[in-house]
């Protein structure tokens, strides 16, 4: 390594772009040559240029805990991450896939229950999953389609092959970073992109427009659709904006809308108009307080009667939460055999279940050896990385978890693979992901690349940006993988 890269150490990790006698893997040579001659100030110029834009732009999410204030600009890596092709390839192949088995398996659950009644899934781990909803049994869908918009997460172990390790089902988040990561790349980076043959991001918002226009209910050809948000507040703010502007469509907060007759409408300037479809970035829980929640504020009053009258399509639908649930992750393999009669292509990572009376003796006797997931958290919440704990925490996680069986799930210490980062004046490897978001409508269709989540502290396994994580761009190449 020389250079840029001179004193960048690989450490005893699966590194993304060098190998591990430190030479550069051959789809980052071009970017290597780039930036071998760059001087580190220059970098960091430019790095604070891009930090520059994002605060200009209101480029921001909340953090609801901590003493430094709740808005902060999400840390962004100027070091790309770049996907060969061929790599791409079969992560594609298996995100379409897997969010065919779990649209298959929503339908199933919420009809005939054929994957309960021939043994694959215990009965109670539906019946007993938080985000079941028994109500919606037997309701038929447009397409029969549940998840309109997934954000599944892979990571990489120590020998480099993705594992899925969850999916995002319900109001998956973070793909305006995405695109904004890819607008700023562009702009303090012009010329890396003419060395790169770099598949384009930008038609998202036009992709997710098509999807949720399918979604429509008695297949009306110009349907209204509206994002639905909890409001300013909320820490994804910026993205319900940012994409109902990119899609020009209208936000609405719950009391834009009323229900009349079964039908939803939208309050405007000329008197109300109905909606069709509404992408809706709140919670079950709180969007109909005569049905889920009764003190909720964010939601609209009858919206489940409209949706049940087939009058208004939900994206995504009510009821998917079942299909992300911690533990209901367990079982996707399955439901890929089951459902399609096919092996799995990207393989889930080893997880044991603490309902499971063997699988929870061992994870009770190595605690401090295991992540330890709730079921229903997200966001880096409701989480223990065993190593990394203190007595009293495992202490705490034995009690909930023997007080709470269903709750919880353990999974072996993945040290993520490591992408060079720029920290604090040099470069350094931090632990990274990916999340690939794949649309569900008339075709699926996945974004190249997808949103990779950096660890920023040094040794942190902890990617979410409500936990200090940051993020970069993704490049996926075209024509076999190799840079032009």
């Amino acid at each position: 390594m020389q250079g840029f890269f001179k004193k960048y150490e690989t450490g005893p990790f699966f590194d993304e772009m060098f190998s591990p006698d430190g030479s550069v893997r051959p789809h980052y040579s071009q970017l290597l040559d780039r930036f071998d001659g760059m001087d580190p100030m220059e970098f960091d110029r430019k790095r604070a240029l891009a930090e520059r834009s994002y605060l200009n732009q209101g480029i921001t999410f909340t953090v609801y805990s901590g003493d430094e204030g709740t808005e902060r600009i999400m840390p962004f890596d100027l070091i790309p991450r770049i996907i060969p092709a061929d790599e791409w390839a079969v992560i594609e192949k298996g995100l379409i896939q897997r969010l065919s088995a779990l649209n298959l398996f929503l339908h199933d659950i919420y009809h005939d229950q054929r994957i309960v009644k021939e043994g694959i899934i215990p009965e109670e781990i539906i019946r007993s999953a938080k985000h079941f909803r028994p109500e919606l049994v037997g309701f038929d869908l447009p397409h029969n389609i549940y998840i309109h918009v997934c954000g599944t997460d892979l990571i990489r172990g120590a020998d480099g092959r993705y594992m899925v390790l969850e999916d995002n089902g319900r109001c998956p988040s973070g793909v305006s970073y995405l695109l904004e990561n890819r607008q700023a790349m562009k702009r303090v980076f012009p010329r890396l992109f003419n060395r790169h043959a770099v598949r384009p991001v930008g038609r998202y918002p036009q992709e997710l427009l098509a999807t949720l226009r399918y979604a429509a209910p008695n297949g009306n050809p110009d349907p209204t659709v509206v994002v639905l948000t909890p409001g300013v507040y909320n820490s994804a703010y910026f993205e319900h904006s940012f994409l109902a502007r990119a899609m020009g469509i209208e936000i609405v907060v719950g009391p834009d809308l009323v229900v009349n007759d079964s039908r939803v409408f939208m309050k405007t300037t000329k008197g109300l108009k109905q909606v069709d479809v509404i992408y809706r970035r709140i919670d079950d829980d709180f969007l109909d307080p005569t049905v889920f929640r009764k003190d909720s504020v964010l939601g609209v009053p009858g919206i489940v009667e409209a949706y049940r009258a087939g009058n208004v399509a939900l994206a995504n639908a009510l009821g998917t939460g079942v299909a992300d649930d911690k533990v209901t992750y367990y079982f996707v393999p399955a439901m890929i055999k089951f459902y399609l009669g096919e092996e799995p292509v990207l393989p889930n990572v080893e997880t044991y279940l603490s309902a499971v009376e063997s699988d929870r003796k061992f994870i009770l006797d190595h605690l401090p050896e295991l992540v330890v997931k709730a079921a229903n958290e997200s966001g880096g919440y409701g989480m223990m990385i065993g190593p990394h704990a203190s007595k009293e925490e495992v202490a705490k996680f034995r009690a909930a978890i023997i007080a709470d069986p269903r709750g919880y799930i353990a999974q072996p210490v993945i040290q993520l693979s490591r992408s060079p980062c720029f920290i604090d004046g040099k470069v350094e490897g931090r632990h990274i992901d990916l999340r690939p978001y794949i649309l569900s409508g008339e075709k699926t269709t996945i974004i190249p690349g997808g949103l990779t989540r950096v660890a920023m502290r040094n040794g942190s396994l902890v990617v979410n940006s409500s936990q200090g994580g940051g993020s970069k761009d993704t490049w996926v190449l075209d024509e076999g993988g190799q840079p032009c």
